[in-house]
């Protein structure tokens, strides 16, 4: 009797060491027996229900589920070996909250009797894909912005240089067109200039209050709007600082900022335009496919007309613009610069609500 009391206890402890390491990721994770008693349940998982792993196993594990039926049903066909995986969607409940809506995944483990269940939210599940598309998509730039600037760049020189030997030899009169060439030249230079500022220029790391930053972009919007705009301060003054370079972060903000501004032009004119700098922490956030404990979230929220639909999905890549002589590239530079941050943009809008959210790791 004795030995079985002293077995017990370290059985569990051999258990709870086996699944620590589910405590690192962002997915919901539990490992149960078939029957729907529960072994583990992690870090995340206790998150998002608000009670403890000790709490949570006091009940079955289905009761937690809209439909408990299908999750016992499903255990016992992965115990069975009907199935070596089984997907589908449910819905899991959580104390005192809606239900949440969850893809799960069950998979047997190496020790009989025990079974994985993996249950990724499907908001998170299609959030996760749109970063990832994000990064991706932001790569892609970055190497076609390079490769398309070195290909305009060194023709453009000899264009340049040609124009002006040709105006030394023509007549007076029609030096207007070479004029014209070189002016043009050289405003293709500014432009590929600035494709590639942000791949030339060293990463000066520091350390950044991100307010700071906030009120040197609204010292540089307010010079340039100073009629017809209220910027509105919403900080939480809590948040720490971190290691960045505060040039780049202050570029990344302004680009977003004086975007802003000038999509608010008619309410500027009206005088009820309106700019918001929020600062928010994030827990438990997850990057592409790593997660971290906690994340800057700086939002710039404007009250203007909002992203045109025709280029809501487009409005990081270079050269898209929603304003007649925009250059396209300001949304580019921001996410580019903070990406270096390993951290990204992100933008929700509507009519009368444009809201970019800037994320950042903290350590």
């Amino acid at each position: 009797m004795n030995a079985m009391t002293v077995s017990l206890p370290q059985s569990r402890m051999s258990a709870e060491q086996r699944f620590q390491a589910f405590d690192l990721l962002a997915t919901l994770v539990a490992v149960v027996r078939s029957d729907g008693e529960l072994l583990y349940a992690n870090a995340a998982l206790e998150d998002v229900q608000g009670i403890s792993r000790r709490s949570m196993g006091e009940d079955n594990f289905s009761s937690y589920f809209a439909e408990p039926r299908v999750l016992l049903q499903a255990l016992e066909g992965v115990r069975a070996n009907e199935y070596s995986t089984l997907r589908y969607d449910a819905s899991l409940r959580r104390v005192g909250r809606d239900l949440l809506p969850v893809h799960v995944n069950l998979t047997q483990t190496d020790v009989p009797e025990e079974i994985l269940v993996e249950m990724m939210p499907l908001e998170q599940q299609a959030r996760q894909e749109r970063e990832e598309r994000l990064l991706d998509q932001a790569q892609a730039n970055k190497e076609l912005i390079r490769n398309l600037a070195h290909e305009i760049k060194n023709p453009l020189g000899g264009i340049r240089g040609a124009a002006q030997l040709l105006e030394m030899e023509i007549d007076p009169q029609l030096t207007e067109y070479t004029r014209v060439i070189i002016h043009e030249a050289d405003r293709l230079q500014t432009l590929v200039d600035r494709l590639l500022a942000p791949h030339r220029r060293p990463h000066v790391v520091g350390d950044v209050n991100i307010h700071e930053v906030c009120e040197r972009v609204r010292s540089l919007v307010l010079v340039e709007f100073p009629r017809g705009l209220r910027v509105v301060r919403d900080y939480d003054t809590s948040i720490p600082e971190f290691r960045g370079d505060r040039e780049q972060l202050i570029q990344a903000v302004l680009n977003i900022a004086h975007n802003a501004c000038q999509a608010l032009a008619e309410r500027i004119a009206s005088g009820d335009a309106r700019l918001t700098f929020r600062t928010r922490i994030a827990r438990s956030i997850t990057f592409g496919k790593q997660r971290y404990r906690l994340a800057l979230e700086l939002h710039v929220i404007d009250n203007g007309p909002g992203v045109p639909d025709s280029i809501k999905d487009r409005i990081f890549f270079p050269l898209v613009s929603g304003r007649e002589g925009g250059s396209g590239l300001g949304l580019t530079l921001a996410q580019t610069f903070v990406q270096q941050h390993h951290g990204l943009i992100e933008c929700d809008s509507e009519p009368g609500r444009t809201d970019f959210k800037i994320l950042i790791p903290l350590p």
